[in-house]
């Protein structure tokens, strides 16, 4: 590219508090400009990031990047974490139907949006590692394929019935339980594991971090052609974060840059998809990265 020209990079981030100074133009460069797909909801578009390697610069689903990376999709990671979150909080139970605890799942029938979801595979290795849950003895009822379309489920993994609704099937006793994100989406439902944030505190002080939910990957071409380019994206992210006015480096950090900063949460998820069937093959945290994402740490150039 002739010097002094800029490269534009199609991009897809969600909208967050911290990419909010990037995408609305307040972080600045010499060398990149970001064509942004408008988009809503980030995860209604990983599909044409690993299916289709849509984009230059994306947000992506962490389990999604792992499995893409087995099979040979072309994106590196980014050591930069865009959503992280406690996990506890999200899988819950119609109280009106009695209780239910995590020593009660063994028979039971669990919906989850995909099983290959992120927040699926989170809940599912918490509540096998910590609450001695066999998830293998649940049923699991799932809505939406893979974001990879290599991928398949495992056997024991089931498709709720065409027209279902993951909450409505919950709230009819046609699930015992479900994954259902964030919130609560009905007054009547109950958190599975009791008091989800303080459990949710004490196993991010016990891991040394937050559970991962996105993080940022490029083309492999563009990493290996433009590294001054890949390292002026990662630049920009971060300080999108620090503009939004967020905590930075703290020990519980949940938007964390750096290879080493995001290893150890890395290594778990890695451990809970080998555990729970969601990887082709054995992998590292450093195979995720290449020379050029690998080198990259705050203040490099």
């Amino acid at each position: 590219m002739p010097a002094g020209n800029k490269t534009t990079l199609h991009t897809m981030l969600g909208n967050y508090p911290n990419t909010e100074p990037l995408k609305s133009g307040k972080i600045h460069s010499d060398l990149v400009d970001f064509d942004f797909v408008e988009v809503k909801i980030a995860n209604n578009l990983f599909k044409s990031v690993v299916r289709g390697a849509k984009y230059d610069v994306a947000e992506l689903a962490i389990v999604t990047y792992l499995q893409a990376k087995t099979y040979g999709k072309p994106y590196v990671l980014l050591p930069a974490v865009l959503v992280s979150r406690g996990q506890h909080h999200t899988i819950a139970y119609n109280g009106d139907r009695g209780m239910l605890a995590p020593s009660d799942l063994a028979g039971k029938r669990i919906g989850v949006r995909a099983y290959t979801v992120t927040t699926g595979a989170w809940v599912r290795g918490i509540l096998a590692n910590d609450y001695g849950v066999d998830v293998n003895k649940v049923e699991w009822i799932t809505f939406e394929d893979p974001h990879v379309a290599e991928y398949w489920d495992p056997a024991g993994v089931k498709r709720a019935p065409h027209g279902k609704e993951l909450v409505q099937m919950l709230l009819d006793g046609e699930l015992d339980a479900a994954v259902v994100g964030d919130k609560l989406p009905d007054p009547r439902l109950r958190h599975l594991i009791p008091d989800p944030d303080i459990a949710a505190q004490k196993w991010a002080e016990r891991h040394h971090g937050v559970p991962i939910n996105h993080m940022v990957v490029v083309r492999e071409d563009l990493s290996r052609s433009r590294p001054d380019v890949v390292k002026d994206v990662f630049r920009q992210l971060h300080e999108s974060k620090v503009a939004a006015g967020l905590p930075d480096g703290a020990a519980l950090d949940p938007y964390r840059f750096g290879v080493e900063a995001c290893r150890p949460i890395l290594e778990v998820i890695l451990d809970f998809c080998r555990q729970q069937q969601l990887l082709s093959r054995q992998i590292s945290v450093d195979e995720l990265f290449d020379d050029t994402t690998r080198s990259l740490t705050l203040g490099s150039s």
